[in-house]
C-alpha cells in the first residue's frame, strides 16, 4: 500500500538519531503532515486487547478498537460507545445493552450481539473453540459474569453472579475492547499480530522492534480521524527517546524522564501533564525468605528514602505513596494514612529483631515499562538504602516484557523483591488483582509476592459487591490501613503522567486513564 510505503520511509528518516537510521533526510521533509510518529517506551507484546496487561500496549489498542462503553474525555466516568444505552436490573446482577447500528469491523464483518458474546465467551469459557488464543491475564475483570446472552441481533445481556460495582468501568478498560470474531477465527493464535476492531484507526503493519503502523478508518462511526496514519515506534531507552524528540525523529514522546523535562520548556514543544491513578511500589516476597517476616517488610519501608527518590531521582514529578490506593481516587482514598517515614534506625531495629541482619536479597529491576518512571536509577537508590541498614541486595535487570514474564508468574524461588507500577481505572482493580489470596499467580492473579490476609480478602469482596459508594469507600479505607501495616509492598510513589509534543501537533490532551486517544489529533 502506498501509505504504508510512505510511512516506512518517514519512519526510517525519523530514526537518524538511532541505529534504526537509514536516511539523512529530515523528518519534516519525509513525514506528511497527517502522519504522527509516537515514541513508545517498548515493543508491544501483542495487539489483542484480551491478551495484554501493559499500558504501553493499551496506548495503541485504544485507537484500533472500541468497547461497549468508554471513559468520557478527561475523566474516568463511563459513557456510551458501541453500546448506545444500557439498563441495570434492580438487584444489580443483569446489564442489558442496546448496540450501535451499522458498525463494521475493519475486516468488513458486522458488529452485533453475537460478536459481543463471542468476545467474552472467548475469555471466560474454557470450552470455547478460541479460548486457546489466550491466555487472558485480565479476565479477572469479568469474573463476575455468569452468562452473556444474545436477546436479538442488537441487544445483549450480561448476567452476573452478584452485584459488581466496577463492572461498567471494567468494560471501558482495554480488556473490554471488542475484537472481530471473523479475524480471530482466521488468524487463531496469531490474531495478536493481525488485529481487527472497529476503532478510529485500522491496522497497517507491525515491523518487529521498529514500528506499528495504523491507518485512518474513514468509516468509523464517529467519523474519520484527522490523521491519515500513526506510527508507534518502540524506543526503550529514555535518553534515546529524548534525543529522538529533540532531533525531530518523533512528534510525540510519552513518559518523559524527569531530568529531561527542562529540555522541552522552550518554543517548539508542549509539555502535557495529567494526574491519574498511579502507584509505584516494590513487591516483596512474603512467602519465603526475609520478607516472609512482617518486621522485615516494614523495615524496608522505613529504610528507603522515598522523599529523596521523589525529589532527586524523579525531580518532583511524583509524591510519596502512603499505601496501595492512589490519591487520585479521592472518594476511596484514606487521607488519615501517612507514608512510612524515612527512619533507618527503626529499620535496623526491626531487621535485628527478625534475625535478618546481613540477609542477601535478589531484586528484579526493569529497564523501562509502562508507568515505571526511572526504574534503573530508582532501583539503584533503593539498593543503596537497603544496604545501608545491613541488607545485601543483588540487582537483576531485565527488558520490560522479559521482566513481566519473570515477575507475573510469581517471585517464589527467583527473587525477594521486584519493582512494579500500576495505572488503574477503579480503586477495586489493583488490590483485587494483586493483594487477595485468590489472586496468587497459580490462581491466575498478579499477587506475585503471595500476600494473604483473610480480612483484606473479606473487605475487597464486600467493596466490589456494594452499590453504595460511601460504603465502598469505608471498606477500601479500612483495607488500606491493614495493608499499610502488613507492608506486602514498599509504597514508593504516585506519579503525575507526562508527554511532550512538537509544535506541529494539535488538539492533543492526556487522559487520566493513561491511554492515548488520537482520533481528534491533527498535525500541520
Amino acid at each position: 500500500m502506498a501509505l504504508l510505503d510512505y510511512t516506512r520511509r518517514a519512519m526510517l528518516a525519523a530514526g537518524t538519531a538511532t541505529a534504526i537510521a537509514l536516511s539523512a533526510i529530515s523528518v519534516t521533509a519525509q513525514t506528511p503532515d497527517d502522519v504522527l510518529v509516537v515514541g513508545q517506551i517498548a515493543e508491544p507484546k501483542a495487539l489483542d486487547p484480551a491478551a495484554v496487561t501493559a499500558v504501553n500496549d493499551f496506548r495503541i489498542l485504544m485507537n484500533l478498537y472500541d468497547g461497549l462503553v468508554r471513559y468520557k474525555d478527561g475523566t474516568l466516568e463511563v459513557e456510551p460507545a458501541l453500546a448506545t444505552s444500557w439498563n441495570i436490573s434492580n438487584d444489580g446482577t443483569e446489564y442489558t445493552f442496546s448496540l450501535r447500528q451499522g458498525v463494521k469491523f475493519h475486516d468488513g464483518s458486522d458488529f452485533n450481539a453475537d460478536a459481543v458474546k463471542f468476545n467474552f465467551d472467548r475469555m471466560l469459557d474454557e470450552a470455547h473453540p478460541y479460548h486457546n488464543t489466550g491466555p487472558f491475564p485480565l479476565s479477572f475483570f469479568f469474573s463476575a459474569i455468569v452468562s452473556v446472552d444474545v436477546l436479538d441481533p442488537m441487544t445483549v445481556k450480561f448476567t452476573l453472579n452478584a452485584p459488581y460495582a466496577p463492572f461498567l468501568s471494567n468494560l471501558a478498560y482495554p480488556t473490554g475492547l471488542i475484537v472481530s470474531p471473523d479475524a480471530v477465527a482466521k488468524h487463531g493464535t496469531d490474531f495478536g499480530r493481525n488485529p481487527s476492531g472497529t476503532g478510529a484507526f485500522k491496522f497497517g503493519e507491525w515491523r518487529s522492534n521498529e514500528a506499528v503502523v495504523v491507518e485512518a478508518n474513514s468509516s468509523h462511526w464517529e467519523g474519520a480521524p484527522k490523521l491519515q496514519a500513526v506510527v508507534f515506534r518502540p524506543i526503550t531507552d529514555a535518553n534515546t527517546r529524548t534525543a529522538e524528540m529533540l532531533a525531530g525523529g518523533i512528534d510525540m514522546m510519552v513518559e518523559v524522564p524527569p531530568v529531561a523535562l527542562s529540555k522541552f520548556q522552550g518554543d517548539g514543544y508542549t509539555v502535557h501533564e495529567q494526574a491519574g491513578p498511579h502507584v509505584w511500589f516494590l513487591i516483596l516476597n512474603a512467602k519465603e525468605g526475609p520478607f516472609s517476616d512482617v518486621r522485615v517488610r516494614q523495615a524496608a519501608n522505613y529504610a528507603i528514602n522515598k522523599e529523596a527518590i521523589v525529589n532527586d531521582v524523579l525531580e518532583g514529578t511524583a509524591a510519596v505513596a502512603a499505601g496501595p490506593t492512589p490519591p487520585a481516587f479521592a472518594w476511596a482514598y484514606n487521607n488519615s494514612l501517612e507514608p512510612y517515614p524515612y527512619n533507618p534506625e527503626k529499620a535496623r531495629q526491626l531487621i535485628s529483631e527478625a534475625g535478618a541482619d546481613g540477609a542477601e536479597l535478589t531484586f528484579f529491576v526493569t529497564e523501562g515499562g509502562s508507568g515505571m518512571l526511572d526504574p534503573v536509577a530508582m532501583g539503584t537508590a533503593i539498593q543503596a538504602d537497603l544496604q545501608a541498614v545491613g541488607l545485601k541486595v543483588n540487582i537483576e535487570t531485565y527488558e520490560w516484557n522479559t521482566f513481566l514474564g519473570e515477575v507475573n508468574p510469581g517471585l517464589e524461588g527467583k527473587a525477594d523483591m521486584a519493582e512494579m507500577a500500576w495505572m488503574t481505572n477503579d480503586p477495586d482493580t489493583l488490590p483485587f488483582l494483586a493483594l487477595r489470596t485468590e489472586a496468587w499467580p497459580d490462581k491466575g492473579g498478579f499477587n506475585s509476592g503471595y500476600y494473604s490476609n483473610p480480612k483484606v480478602d473479606e473487605l475487597l469482596e464486600a467493596a466490589r459487591a456494594s452499590t453504595d459508594q460511601s460504603e465502598r469507600a469505608r471498606l477500601y479505607q479500612e483495607m488500606q490501613t491493614i495493608v499499610q501495616e502488613d507492608a506486602p509492598w514498599v509504597f514508593v510513589a504516585n506519579w503525575k503522567q507526562n508527554a511532550v509534543t512538537s509544535d506541529r501537533v494539535g488538539s492533543f490532551s492526556l487522559q487520566p486513564s493513561f491511554f492515548l486517544l488520537l482520533n481528534n489529533v491533527d498535525k500541520n
